[in-house]
């Protein structure tokens, strides 16, 4: 039958995984990195992922698909109980092995400059802004990173959020701070999942969207704590 069905143009996809969280049906799942529509028949044609994805990667057609199928997507959905799939892989679960660390005569002094630190909450212009290296970190890089304070935070006005948590693009108000203050670089830490893809994406386009030339650099940290860039 020709209905209308979602398309994802694997170009624009930034693997965010947002688009997969949005589905009720499961019909989108991540394929090495990308978002795919998992079958044609589980995929009810309202678009529910449209406006979750930052990139606008997803839009509608009408083509010859399967029709949808309620029950198939049940059972589908019932599967996912007892499997990951289909869903972001930066939510598989996972454990890991790490010897017992001796305790630090004394802890490290915190490194953070400025109050709040999300970036939901985070003021638009401030004087701390002023002639800053600005830092956009995922929330999940300081329990991944031991060093995060000193390798990244010190010396830098840092902001923080998730954009698969949060549920929004950053863009827009990362693009007023940087228009509006004297922010003279900007460093993205984030981790190695596709979800985190997100944030980077978004600090990108608000420094495009400035209209200032600032240099941005990207640090790539692994789920068990190394920098792998």
């Amino acid at each position: 039958m020709i209905r209308k069905i979602i398309k994802i143009d694997e170009e624009r996809c930034n693997g965010c995984g947002l688009c997969a969280g949005a589905c009720h049906e499961g019909a989108i799942g991540m394929v090495n990195g990308k978002a795919k529509l998992l079958r044609d028949d589980y995929c009810d044609g309202l678009g529910d992922c449209l406006p979750a994805c930052p990139t606008g990667a997803i839009s509608f057609e009408e083509r010859e698909a399967a029709a949808y199928n309620e029950k198939a997507v049940q059972e589908h959905l019932a599967s996912r109980t007892h499997a990951h799939t289909g869903g972001c892989p930066g939510s598989a679960a996972r454990a890991f092995a790490r010897a017992q660390a001796p305790a630090p005569a004394a802890a490290p002094a915190s490194e953070l400059r400025q109050w709040p630190v999300q970036i939901k909450l985070a003021p638009l212009a401030a004087p701390f802004y002023q002639g800053a290296d600005l830092l956009v970190a995922a929330d999940c890089t300081a329990y991944a990173y031991a060093a995060l304070h000193q390798e990244f935070l010190r010396g830098r006005i840092t902001l923080i959020g998730c954009p698969k948590l949060d549920g929004v693009d950053y863009s827009e108000k990362l693009a007023e701070i940087l228009r509006g203050n004297e922010i003279r670089s900007v460093t993205v830490v984030r981790m190695e999942v596709p979800c985190c893809g997100g944030l980077e994406t978004a600090v990108r386009t608000a420094v495009r969207a400035s209209g200032k030339e600032l240099p941005v650099e990207v640090a790539i940290l692994s789920t068990q704590g190394q920098r792998l860039a």
